[in-house]
């Protein structure tokens, strides 16, 4: 990512080869020490190392908060080459800092942890952010004139927002189309929407709330066959118990504010990605490091950027991703389980229940990394996830009124906390969509999803029995 356009001094000549020794000895750290670690430890520590702390940072066991908008220089001659992008640098807070440089490096880790190759990545500061950063690189004009059409292909099971994102700020204002995949499990419906305008295929799994799913390889495999790349989004799963880039997919994208970060304390997201990824644009730079191209050249130029503060809160949440994700499974699934037997209940989707019509698909992908290496089980093991949905019988009305009748369970549009939280998505997350927009996406009015927390799942079966029993056994009995 040179810039040509400034002259390599003799003096930046030496703060370039400094820098390539610093690099050299990182890489070989990386590929020597940290790759052979477990999951676990490096969640914990990442690539802040004791000599790093003990030569950088006084021996601060806990990553440094840099809460500082500009890194100054000791000449004109490093100042020069750091903002030509020669030598390593966070220059400006809008563009990198310290405290988010170990935050990417520990989820650029985690996401490529069992993966052959080399994965980067780019911190944002929200995953709306996370998922704009990774989409419009692939969608700038190749003839460079704005008659050219351009597509791309994604699951209509999402998030609202990403769903708002693709079909008004892409197709309706930059007319960019969005090619709605209806069933993600279906490969020759994502074959019949790639053309030769196309330019990536999205998929979100599990999908919030509708627990879409897919076949990562395949879908990896067409893509790649027409020179595309796979953005999945998998910040439901976190890499704790998938990992797409291990299957193929070019990039993930992760909402931190949700799963990693359970804490709540803020907002946050990422893009990963493999290093030589699949695309059909004429863009070297994109293609050899894709997070860090668009960490010094788009994002540098828009601003989405994380607060370093938000970044090292984050990064602290995440040293015990893996036991956490394993909790929050096991007490979901027993509640999918109570939930799909009770007389209030119509409907449970949930990827851990073996009936479900996505859970062997499921069940391919959805591991708990490294169980095979715990005391407690020994082998490998399915978890599949916090986050589930169910119809309460009766319709809209019902819904609502065990909506408000909870009292443990917190309502809020929020998802991923360590408190369990649940929403109606068609007032809420969805509610912008509109119903034609909802019925695509498979949300119906009395769709309810549940994050289920940290809490003793008998005390959540509580709070949920109570609410079910306030609703008119009537009008439940109708609907049977």
């Amino acid at each position: 990512m040179y810039n040509s356009q400034v002259g390599i001094t003799p003096g930046m000549q030496h703060y370039i080869d400094r820098n390539q020794a610093y690099l050299a000895k990182r890489d070989q750290y990386i590929r020597d020490v940290v790759k052979h670690w477990k999951f676990d430890t490096i969640a914990v520590h990442g690539l802040y190392s004791v000599e790093e702390a003990i030569e950088d940072y006084q021996g601060a066991i806990i990553e440094p908060i840099f809460m500082s908008s500009a890194q100054a220089y000791r000449d004109s001659d490093e100042m020069a080459a750091a903002l030509a992008y020669l030598i390593p640098t966070w220059c400006y807070s809008r563009i990198a800092n310290p405290s988010t440089y170990y935050y990417e490096w520990t989820l650029a880790l985690l996401e490529g942890y069992g993966f052959s190759g080399d994965t980067s990545a780019c911190s944002t500061s929200s995953g709306m952010a996370a998922i704009m950063t990774a989409v419009q690189p692939f969608l700038v004009h190749k003839e460079h004139h704005h008659h050219e059409p351009r597509n791309f292909i994604a699951t209509a099971q999402c998030y609202g927002g990403t769903f708002q994102q693709f079909s008004v700020r892409l197709m309706e204002e930059r007319d960019i189309e969005c090619r709605w995949v209806t069933d993600p499990t279906n490969i020759e419906e994502w074959a019949r929407l790639i053309d030769k305008n196309t330019r990536f295929l999205y998929g979100e799994l599990p999908s919030n709330p509708q627990q879409g799913f897919f076949d990562i390889q395949a879908v990896a495999d067409l893509a790649h066959s027409h020179q595309l790349p796979l953005i999945c989004d998998s910040t439901v799963a976190t890499p704790a118990l998938l990992r797409p880039i291990t299957h193929g997919a070019d990039i993930v994208v992760q909402s931190a504010t949700k799963s990693l970060t359970t804490s709540g304390f803020g907002v946050c997201g990422a893009v990963i990605a493999r290093k030589n990824l699949m695309t059909n644009i004429d863009n070297d730079e994109l293609r050899r490091d894709f997070a860090l191209y668009i960490k010094y050249l788009p994002n540098r130029d828009y601003g989405p950027n994380l607060h370093p503060l938000q970044a090292i809160m984050t990064l602290n949440d995440m040293r015990t991703l893996r036991s956490k994700m394993d909790m929050l499974s096991r007490n979901t699934q027993q509640i999918a389980e109570f939930l799909a037997t009770h007389p209030m209940i119509e409907s449970v989707e949930y990827l851990g229940l073996p009936n479900h019509p996505r859970h062997e698909l499921a069940s391919k992908y959805m591991w708990l990394v490294d169980a095979e290496h715990d005391p407690q089980y020994r082998q490998p093991v399915n978890r599949y996830g916090h986050l589930m949905s169910f119809c309460v019988r009766g319709g809209a009305e019902a819904a609502r009124k065990f909506f408000d009748g909870l009292q443990r369970i917190w309502r809020a549009t929020d998802l991923g906390r360590i408190k369990s939280v649940a929403t109606i998505p068609a007032i809420s997350t969805h509610q912008q969509q509109g119903e034609a927009g909802r019925k695509l996406a498979h949300i119906p009015p009395n769709l309810v999803r549940l994050c289920v927390g940290g809490e003793h799942p008998h005390d959540i079966m509580a709070d949920l029995d109570q609410a079910l029993n306030r609703l008119n056994t009537r009008i439940t009995t109708a609907h049977r």
